[in-house]
């Protein structure tokens, strides 16, 4: 009666020497170390809302396989948490989205307790350079945007398919808005020296507008609500 062998990583010259066997060894230990991979987004806790960063759930894209070459795909890793241009309360909020493609980078330890405490701590346990303990990078072999802020040389591009909505107590629009600010008083004060005023009795007008127009009524272009 055949026995029945099992494949594995082992080849005759494995153990022809002993510089083989401790190199097939070192092997096998480092193909349990994670350091950096891409993976999809399958999930992630924000929207766009104006929240704290929050986390994703993964696919990481690149198989694992058998001693006989056979295709093993990943699990989808929970609660990476992603990364989010900031410094201090300024930020620029762009959530990851399903679909997304990107980088899952993983730590050497456990940071499950800096996760929950957002502050200096123990590792969590003796685990290393797991999935579990992965942070999300995101933004590589993705589709073209259509919205988007583009820098060209000194050039600044905004493009949306929606509104672009400011909030602020004021804007200030530079040489710009000086240009527009003077283009609208121009255009108003125009505006205003031509009309005239007519009493509702037949072929009787009033006078026209005293000039010049007093600077009280020319535009601000300093504040947008």
């Amino acid at each position: 009666m055949s026995e029945q062998g099992y494949p594995s990583g082992i080849d005759p010259t494995t153990a022809a020497t002993e510089y083989n066997a401790l190199n097939f060894m070192i092997r096998q230990l480092l193909s349990q170390v994670n350091t950096a991979t891409l993976v999809q987004v399958k999930a992630v806790t924000n929207s766009g809302g104006v929240v704290a960063a929050g986390t994703v759930d993964v696919l990481p894209l690149v198989n694992q396989k058998d001693a006989s070459g056979n295709a093993i795909p990943h699990g989808t890793v929970y609660g990476l948490p992603y990364c989010r241009m900031q410094g201090g309360a300024n930020a620029i909020i762009l959530d990851p989205q399903v679909g997304d493609i990107g980088i899952a980078v993983f730590a050497n330890r456990d940071i499950s307790a800096v996760k929950a405490t957002k502050k200096q701590n123990n590792a969590g346990s003796a685990r290393q350079f797991s999935m579990a303990d992965g942070m999300y990078i995101g933004g590589v072999l993705n589709a073209i945007p259509t919205n988007y802020v583009q820098f060209v040389g000194n050039n600044i591009n905004i493009a949306a398919s929606g509104q672009v909505n400011v909030k602020a107590p004021a804007v200030t629009l530079g040489d710009s808005g000086a240009a527009l600010q003077t283009l609208l008083n121009s255009t108003l004060l125009t505006w205003l020296s031509a009309h005239v005023h007519t009493s509702a009795v037949a072929g009787n007008p009033t006078s026209a507008p005293t000039l010049p127009i007093p600077a009280t009524v020319q535009t601000t272009i300093t504040k947008a609500e």
